[in-house]
């Protein structure tokens, strides 16, 4: 008598990943659609030989969205959305593997690895002047105000000029990376009036302004490993006559008479003479005929 016997598979074994936790470094300039994680890495064996369907998760609030698979039966983790390191550095997901299709209604066994990612900051932006202020704070755009300062006329500054805001400064706001920046002026610096020091962007004179015109210097500043990092801004320098001498009111005090009930913005008189407005005048000696 010949028996034939049929061994039945009996799903008594769970997905096995090769790791229970992973480490990834992904830099913050990485294309979408990019591989993150390789299938062959996160893929899952299964000793009852079944078909594996994975699940990804992310456990971090706010990094939805941004780690995909491939597909349910691809555990191939790529970039969905482009990264910021100014919106987040970590994030957490969690890989499930099933020996059962969703919604099946057999027994299912599950396994889980754990993946940490890690944002690395790359050279995305450009140099900024400060002081500088946010227009989008959702792309960190920076915008700078011009820089004004004044000279005199044929005269000549042996010291940094003041200007305003404040003294010419760049930074680079990839700050984790902060590279060097130099600074150099690149229009507006007629017959070589000024310098800027490459290192400090200091602005000092190289010879008198004879011209009362002024002065609309562009400075340029770029990341030192990067040219094609830059930014410009605009320094107004005005050319003005020298002040010898502060102005001064023509009398130390004024005295002044009004009346009961006048009515809002009515004159003012002198004190002993109710027929003239009072008024406050100052002279300037550099400007005697004034």
């Amino acid at each position: 008598l010949e028996i034939l016997v049929t061994i039945l598979n009996m799903n008594d074994n769970s997905p096995v990943f090769k790791q229970m936790n992973l480490t990834e470094v992904v830099p913050e300039d990485t294309k979408v659609n990019a591989t993150i994680v390789a299938r062959e890495d996160l893929s899952a064996t299964d000793a009852d030989l079944d078909t594996i369907s994975y699940e990804l998760t992310t456990i971090v609030p706010g990094t939805d969205g941004y780690f995909a698979i491939k597909g349910v039966n691809s555990p191939e983790i790529y970039l969905q959305k482009a990264l910021d390191y100014e919106k987040f550095k970590f994030t957490t997901l969690v890989l499930y593997a099933r020996d059962r299709p969703a919604g099946s209604i057999d027994t299912t066994n599950t396994a889980t690895t754990t993946i940490n990612i890690f944002i690395e900051q790359a050279d995305t932006k450009s140099p900024w002047f400060l002081p500088c202020t946010f227009i989008n704070m959702e792309n960190n755009i920076c915008i700078s105000s011009p820089y004004t300062g004044r000279i005199n006329i044929s005269e000549m500054s042996t010291e940094p000029l003041i200007l305003e805001p404040g003294p010419i400064y760049a930074i680079d706001p990839d700050y984790t990376l902060n590279e060097k920046i130099m600074y150099s002026i690149v229009g507006g610096n007629t017959d070589n009036v000024f310098s800027v020091d490459a290192d400090t962007g200091n602005l000092t004179m190289n010879k008198v302004a004879t011209s009362p015109d002024s002065y609309l210097l562009q400075v340029m500043a770029t990341q030192v490993n990067n040219i094609q990092k830059y930014s410009i801004v605009s320094v107004e320098i005005k050319v003005i006559n020298k002040s010898d001498y502060p102005p001064f009111f023509e009398s130390r005090i004024y005295y002044g008479t009004v009346f009961v009930g006048l009515a809002p913005r009515s004159f003012v008189f002198h004190t002993g003479d109710t027929s003239s407005p009072l008024m406050i005048t100052a002279a300037d000696d550099d400007f005697p005929n004034v």
